[in-house]
């Protein structure tokens, strides 16, 4: 790798780890922290599905402004707004704030979070392809996995014992100077390099063509379009999968105030994250397409799913979750290079944009159905119906295979050809 394509690939994962390194401080409290706040116990959940629906209102919107103005200038807009929207939420946690105002904070920091989403990695991208990178973009990817894995384990057992030690408003502080350094490192670090910045009189103009080209990149080209509609029901469930972990394993251990039992859950998804990064770049050995691994990955993150729910024993199923967890995250650099290698540079933050749209959608449907299925009947059941909702991105994985077989397609899912698939444009 040349020196140029080698300072790119750093301040990626200097970046990555530093935004997943804040974002992760509070995993593990952040439903203990609005409780602290005298919200109930729907009102935080409730809270949270509002920064899901934040994050669903902004995605394109930011998406545009990263293809108009530059993937750094977002990156910097993300930043600011979520040290502002952190640092909110300690005020109004300090005050017993009604819930309109954890509502309205909550959207704003679903704002902050999509400025990041489709802009960093375009900005990957196109900086790789402008510092002539030779390599394949998978493995930057999977060191992504690595770098945020290592990131959230750092993060989750930090922030629970960080705030053990003094109180639950001390990590969200924390958060907010982590990506207040995160702000200066990206100002220092990230250059805009294989993109130039739309400069027109007609703004709004300039807004709807993206908006129209991204859809023709996207949903309108049938090789993007069912990878993105795999998106729903993975993302979707995912999210839920993860949260529903910490009481689902402590009603499984026998004892709900085993609150480290809960820390666990993050811990081993955190490990097999990083582990699921290297796994990742040994996958080429065993397949010669990146759609085929999708089509693995989500099958068998649907069939784990089922049987986490139907197994009940807690050992048997932290094998299950190590299991969900590396098929994940040895899909993610995948998906990631095959989608990369089919979009424009100009459109690729908005449609990447729209991608995680569709993800963050999914969640706010997903969430509230397999949380109720969970209230009327169990954890093991809303897992078991969370495998069947991912199966149905089964066949859309199966689609994307048999249309990548002639054009840019067919050179983007290759994984044994040498040159880097994001430049198949």
């Amino acid at each position: 790798m040349n020196p140029q394509s080698l300072a790119v690939q750093r301040t990626f994962l200097t970046l990555l780890f530093c935004n997943t390194l804040a974002a992760s401080l509070i995993w593990g409290v952040n439903t203990l922290f609005l409780l602290d706040a005298g919200l109930s116990n729907f009102e935080a959940f409730a809270a949270n599905a509002f920064f899901t629906v934040g994050m669903v209102l902004f995605e394109v919107p930011t998406g545009v402004i990263a293809d108009l103005k530059g993937r750094r200038l977002s990156f910097l807009l993300g930043s600011a707004t979520l040290v502002v929207s952190t640092l909110l939420y300690v005020w109004l946690w300090q005050i017993a704030a009604p819930f309109w105002a954890w509502a309205a904070v909550s959207v704003f920091l679903g704002l902050g979070f999509t400025f990041f989403s489709g802009a960093v990695e375009a900005w990957l991208v196109d900086a790789l392809n402008a510092t002539d990178f030779r390599g394949k973009v998978d493995t930057i990817f999977a060191k992504g996995q690595i770098v945020t894995g290592i990131a959230m384990l750092l993060g989750s057992f930090g922030g629970g014992l960080i705030a053990q030690l003094s109180n639950l408003g001390v990590p969200y502080v924390l958060r907010a100077l982590i990506l207040a350094v995160t702000f200066v490192l990206a100002l220092m670090l990230m250059r805009d390099l294989g993109f130039k910045p739309v400069k027109s009189e007609r703004p709004l103009k300039e807004v709807k063509r993206i908006l129209n080209d991204s859809i023709k990149y996207g949903i309108k080209v049938p090789q993007v379009r069912w990878v993105m509609l795999t998106a729903p029901f993975v993302m979707g469930v995912s999210i839920y999968g993860f949260y529903a972990l910490q009481p689902y394993l402590l009603e499984l251990w026998g004892d709900q105030e085993a609150y480290a039992i809960a820390g666990l859950a993050a811990a081993i998804l955190a490990g097999a994250q990083i582990a699921g990064g290297l796994l990742a770049t040994q996958l080429w050995r065993f397949f010669s397409r990146r759609t085929t691994i999708l089509v693995t990955g989500i099958t068998l993150s649907a069939v784990v799913l089922v049987l986490i729910g139907l197994i009940t024993n807690f050992w048997a199923a932290i094998g299950l979750v190590v299991l969900w967890g590396l098929a994940f995250a040895s899909t993610i650099p995948a998906r990631q290079a095959y989608i990369n290698g089919l979009i424009p540079s100009k459109q690729r933050a908005t449609v990447l944009s729209f991608d995680s749209l569709l993800g963050s959608g999914g969640g706010v449907v997903a969430q509230p159905l397999l949380g109720k299925a969970a209230d009327i009947w169990s954890y093991s059941t809303s897992y078991i119906l969370a495998g069947g909702i991912i199966a149905l991105a089964v066949p859309f994985a199966i689609l994307a295979r048999k249309s990548a077989k002639k054009g840019e397609a067919k050179i983007a899912d290759q994984i044994s050809r040498g040159e880097d698939p994001a430049k198949a444009q």
